[in-house]
């Protein structure tokens, strides 16, 4: 049976730090108008929290904006997709942590109003973010149609993650980027990579220009552009199958990789000295994957 995802990427600029959440329900309001089946809708990372200063000054504007997960910009947003009945991903906020710490923190807000997963980014860019790394990866389930896994912009670059998030049961890595540099054009290679060698949908939504360099895109587990934006703004829609990511693993990649079904009862484990761990076999297979 089909396990259909109706996804709505909102490639757009970000609104400026502290605006009021009514300007970005309205968008939101209008994308679900635009285009009445969406189920989840995306936005870019750091959408809410938008400069309004010099990059010299922008660390003490996110100190200044940066909001709790159990304050008021949060019980908004949670109270906003309750109403619209969607799942909503507005990218991520700065979130204040204990001790005044900073966070890059994705959000996942569900249709009854919930706040049902927050990640914070484990890899920020360094040295130009001032955020402290999380220290943990986030799947979150979405009743009766499957399992998403977050990622934030830079993470991206370490496939640990989105290894990571395939073997936690994710069959769809979101990731909110807000790249403004020259570098999303080996982005888009990252993410077709990621979806190839995890075998799972990849959503990568950016900011729209001027202020990012959009081209946000959607990655089917064969590694396939299913849809990709040009830079200015604008919303990317697909309705993503999840049970292809069950079809791709069973059959393999063209047919032919099952990278999930690598090992055998008999292999031994592989040391990993870069972690001071090792490869399992016993433990490979994703969360939830079926017997062979």
């Amino acid at each position: 049976m089909p396990r259909p995802l109706p996804v709505a990427l909102a490639q757009s600029e970000p609104l400026p730090a502290g605006a009021p959440v009514s300007r970005f329900a309205e968008h939101v309001e209008d994308v679900l108008a635009g285009f009445p089946g969406t189920r989840m809708v995306i936005f870019p990372e750091l959408h809410l929290f938008g400069s309004r200063v010099r990059p010299a000054d922008r660390d003490a504007e996110l100190a200044a904006t940066a909001q709790p997960l159990d304050g008021p910009l949060v019980r908004q947003l949670a109270e906003l997709a309750g109403d619209l009945g969607v799942w909503l991903l507005p990218g991520t906020i700065c979130e204040r942590g204990d001790g005044g710490a900073l966070h890059n923190t994705a959000l996942v807000l569900s249709p009854e109003g919930e706040l049902t997963a927050s990640y914070r980014k484990v890899f920020p860019w360094r040295p130009y973010e001032p955020y402290l790394p999380g220290d943990r990866f986030v799947v979150c389930d979405l009743p009766g149609t499957g399992r998403i896994g977050l990622s934030v912009c830079y993470d991206a670059w370490f496939p640990e993650v989105a290894r990571h998030l395939a073997w936690m049961g994710a069959e769809v890595i979101v990731n909110p980027v807000m790249t403004t540099t020259a570098d999303r054009a080996q982005e888009l290679v990252l993410a077709r990579a990621n979806a190839i060698v995890n075998q799972v949908y990849v959503v990568s939504v950016n900011t729209a220009a001027p202020t990012g360099t959009g081209r946000s895109l959607v990655v089917d587990p064969e590694g396939r552009v299913r849809a990709e934006a040009g830079e200015a703004a604008t919303v990317l829609t697909d309705v993503l199958d999840l049970d292809d990511v069950a079809r791709v693993r069973r059959h393999g990649t063209a047919g032919l990789n099952r990278v999930w079904s690598q090992f055998t009862d008999a292999d031994r484990p592989i040391d990993l000295p870069l972690y001071q761990g090792r490869i399992d076999p016993g433990r490979w297979r994703p969360a939830g994957a079926p017997p062979e």
